[in-house]
C-alpha cells in the first residue's frame, strides 16, 4: 500500500530542522533547500553520540531540542556577522518563470522516481532481501528501543557482549529512529520511505549547485530530471545490498561543495559554520561520503584558483580553510577517530574482484551501461552533447573534473586488483558498484547540460527566421519534454525491474524461498505477542530470523548474516545449543543472554547456507515447546 502520510511525515523530518537551522545561518532559496537535508543529518549525526556520551538518550524530543540549540548557533553567528555588516545576497540570475520551470522540473522528476521505486517495492513495507538492510533495520530498533545514539551502539545487535560494538556513522539510523517514534509505521516501512526519496534529493543537490555556480535555469531543469534516470546512479545499488547509507550520502555529496564555495567567497562565521555542518553532515552518514565530497570538490577549488591566475587568491583560501578544517574535526571527532579505529582493527577487508578491462569500464561510463545488456542510448547522446558544449559550462567546467577523477577511480577499482587500488578504494571497500554511482553523478550534470544547449542551439536556429518571447521556453519544453517521451519516462520500467527483485516481488517469485519470507515474518510477529521485556531468541544466522529484532523487538542472537568477529556466545550456541539439556556450557550462555524462545526458519543468506549445527532437530527435544508453526518457520519456547 502507498503511505502518502508517512512519506510525507518523513520528507519533514528530514527538511524541517535543516531548513530551520539553514535560514537561521543566512541561506535562502535553491541553496537552503538542497542543504537542509544535509543539515538534518548532521544534527541527528552530531547529537546522537554527543547525547549519549553524556547519559542522555535519543529521542524526539532530545532531537527537537538539538535542533533549537544548532539553530540557535547558527543565528548567533549570523547575528555577529550582519551586526558588523550585512552580507551582499546573491545576486539575481533567474526570473520567477525559471524558479517556477525548475521547481516543475523538480518535483517531475521527484514524483517519478517515488514512483519507480514504489513500483519496484510493490508494498512500502516489503523487506528488503540483501545483506545490508537487515543491519540498518535492527540499528533503527535498538535506537528506538535503548535511546542509545552512540557510534557503537548500532553494532550491538550483533558484535554485543565482550567486543562492546563496532564503529558505525549513524545518522541514517537516528533520522531514521525520529520518523519511526512518529510515524508509528514498520522498520521496513522507514527505510524504504527514505529510499523513496532519494532521487528526489538526489536532483535537489544538483540543482543547488547549479544555481551556486550560476547556471541556466533550463540548465537546473535538465539536470534534475536527468540525475533520476541512469540505472546505476541509484537503483543497482537499492536492491544490491541495498546501500542505503551510501545512497542518502551519494545524494548529499554534491552538496559539499557548495558550502564550500559559499565560504571561500565570504569568509566568515556563518559561512564557516555552513560549511562545517557540510562536511561533518556528509561524515556523519557515512565515512565514505567525506571522501566523494572531496573528489567531486577539488577540481572546483583547482578552477578557482587557476582562472582567476592571482596567486593570492590560493593562499588567503588555505589560511581561510585551516581554521575551519580544525573546526570541523573538533566537531566531529567521535566520527574521525572511531573510522581510524575501524580501519585499523580487525575487521576483515576483502575488496571486490575486478570486473573487467580499462576499455570495458570506460565504455560503461559513456554508455551508462553498467552490468546491463543494453545501453541507456539517449542518456549517452545527451552526454555527448554536454561534451560537445562543454565550453559554455562556465562557472561548472570543474564538472569535468570531477567526471575525470572518479570515473578514473571507477576504471582502476573496476579493471584492476592491484595492492595501491585496494587500498585508495577501502573507504568504498573497492566495490565497482559504489564507484560507478559516484562516477555517473557529474556525468549527468554534463548530460543535462547538453539538453540545456540543444534547447538553446533550437531555439537559435529558429530565431533566424522568427523570433519571439515564448520561443526559448517553449524550446526547452519540448527537449525536456521529448527526452521524457523518448526514454519512456526517464527509463522508468529498466529501473524498476532493478528494485523488484531485492525486495522479492517480482512476477513468478516463490515467496517461500526468499531469505526474508512473508511466513517467517508472521513468525516474529507471532513472537512479538508472547514474549517479555528483556527476552531475546535463539535464532539462525543464515535464514530470515537475522531480522527477528527489527520486526518483533526480540534481541536475536544473531543480528546480522555477517558471520566476521561473531560474539563467543553466537558461536557456542550455533555450533552446540540442540546439546542444552546435557551441555553447562550452552546453559551457561542461554542464561547470560536471558534466552527464551527459539525462531528457526528456511533458506537464508545466502541461498545456499545450510541450517546451523546447533538448531537441527529441535522437534521432540525435551527443553523446547512448539508454540507457533508455519510453512516456513517454527517457534519454540524454552522450558526451564
Amino acid at each position: 500500500m502507498f503511505d502518502a502520510l508517512t512519506i510525507a511525515l518523513y520528507a519533514l523530518v528530514i527538511f524541517l530542522p535543516g531548513l530551520l537551522t539553514g535560514f537561521a545561518a543566512g541561506l535562502r532559496g535553491w541553496v537552503l533547500a538542497g542543504m537542509a537535508p544535509l543539515f538534518t543529518y548532521a544534527i541527528g549525526g552530531l547529537a546522537g553520540p554527543w547525547l549519549a556520551a553524556i547519559g542522555l538518550p535519543f529521542n524526539v524530543l532530545t532531537f527537537v531540542i538539538a535542533t533549537i540549540v544548532f539553530t540557535g548557533v547558527a543565528f548567533g553567528l549570523r547575528w555577529l556577522v550582519t551586526r558588523r555588516s550585512r552580507p551582499e545576497p546573491d545576486a539575481p540570475l533567474w526570473a520567477r518563470a525559471g524558479h517556477l520551470s525548475v521547481l516543475a522540473c523538480l518535483l517531475f522528476a521527484a514524483a517519478v522516481g517515488v514512483f519507480t521505486v514504489w513500483r519496484g517495492l510493490v508494498e512500502l513495507d516489503a523487506i528488503s532481501q540483501g545483506f545490508d538492510a537487515v543491519y540498518h533495520a535492527n540499528a533503527i530498533r535498538y535506537i528506538a528501543d535503548t535511546g542509545d545514539g552512540s557510534l557503537f551502539g548500532t553494532s550491538l545487535t550483533n558484535w554485543y557482549a565482550e567486543r562492546g560494538g563496532l564503529f558505525y556513522p549513524n545518522a541514517y539510523h537516528l533520522v531514521g529512529t525520529v520518523a519511526y517514534q512518529l510515524s508509528g509505521a514498520t522498520i521496513p516501512a522507514i527505510m524504504n520511505t527514505n529510499t523513496l526519496l532519494l532521487p528526489g534529493l538526489l536532483s535537489l543537490s544538483l540543482v543547488a549547485v547549479v544555481r551556486e555556480f550560476r547556471g541556466r535555469a533550463v540548465m537546473a531543469g535538465a539536470v534534475a530530471l536527468v540525475a533520476i534516470a541512469p540505472t546505476a546512479v541509484m537503483y543497482q545499488s537499492m536492491s544490491r545490498g541495498p546501500l542505503l547509507p551510501f545512497l542518502l550520502g551519494l545524494a548529499l555529496t554534491p552538496l559539499g561543495t557548495v558550502a564550500l564555495h559559499r565560504y571561500l567567497v565570504r569568509p566568515a562565521m556563518d559561512t564557516g559554520l555552513v560549511f562545517v555542518l557540510a562536511a561533518v553532515g556528509l561524515l556523519t552518514v557515512h565515512s565514505s561520503t567525506l571522501f566523494a565530497g572531496i573528489v567531486f570538490a577539488l577540481p572546483m577549488i583547482a578552477q578557482r584558483w587557476l582562472s582567476g591566475r592571482q596567486w593570492r587568491v590560493v593562499g588567503r583560501d588555505l589560511l581561510a580553510l585551516l581554521p575551519i578544517g580544525v573546526a570541523s574535526m573538533v566537531v566531529a571527532a567521535m566520527q574521525l577517530f572511531g573510522a581510524i579505529g575501524l580501519a585499523s582493527g580487525d575487521v576483515p577487508y576483502w575488496g571486490w574482484p575486478s570486473q573487467g578491462t580499462t576499455g570495458s569500464a570506460l565504455g560503461t561510463l559513456l554508455s551508462f551501461q553498467h552490468d546491463m545488456p543494453r545501453p541507456q542510448i539517449w542518456l549517452a547522446a545527451a552526454l555527448f552533447l554536454g561534451f560537445v558544449f562543454f565550453r559554455k559550462l562556465n562557472g561548472l567546467r570543474w564538472i569535468g573534473g570531477t567526471a575525470l577523477v572518479s570515473g578514473l577511480l571507477y576504471v582502476a577499482v573496476s579493471s584492476s586488483n592491484h595492492p595501491l587500488v585496494m587500498a585508495i578504494s577501502r573507504p568504498w571497500w573497492d566495490d565497482p558498484y559504489r564507484f560507478v554511482s559516484m562516477a555517473m553523478v557529474p556525468l549527468v550534470v554534463i548530460a543535462g547540460h547538453g539538453l540545456a544547449e540543444l534547447a538553446t542551439w533550437l531555439k537559435d536556429g529558429i530565431s533566424r527566421w522568427r523570433s519571439a518571447p515564448w520561443l526559448a521556453p517553449v524550446t526547452a519544453v519540448v527537449v525536456l519534454a521529448g527526452f521524457v517521451g523518448i526514454t519512456n519516462g526517464l527509463y522508468t520500467g529498466a529501473n524498476t525491474g532493478w528494485v523488484t527483485p531485492g525486495y522479492g516481488n517480482g512476477p513468478g517469485v516463490d515467496k517461500h524461498k526468499l531469505p526474508v519470507s512473508p511466513d517467517e515474518a508472521q513468525a516474529m510477529l507471532e513472537l512479538e505477542k508472547r514474549a517479555k521485556p528483556g527476552d531475546w531468541v535463539m535464532n539462525d544466522r543464515f535464514d530470515g530470523g537475522a531480522w527477528v529484532y527489527a520486526i518483533s523487538g526480540v534481541r536475536g542472537v544473531a543480528g546480522h548474516y555477517d558471520q566476521a568477529l561473531p560474539p563467543a556466545d553466537a558461536l557456542l550456541l550455533a555450533d552446540r545449543f540442540r546439546d542444552y539439556a546435557t551441555d553447562p556450557a550452552v546453559r551457561a550462555a542461554v542464561q547470560r543472554l536471558n534466552i527464551r524462545w527459539v525462531l528457526v526458519g528456511q533458506y537464508g543468506y545466502p541461498p545456499e547456507a545450510t541450517r546451523q549445527k546447533g538448531l537441527v532437530g529441535l522437534d521432540g527435544q525435551p527443553f523446547v515447546k512448539l508454540v507457533y508453526r508455519n510453512a516456513d518457520a517454527s517457534l519454540y519456547q524454552l522450558t526451564p
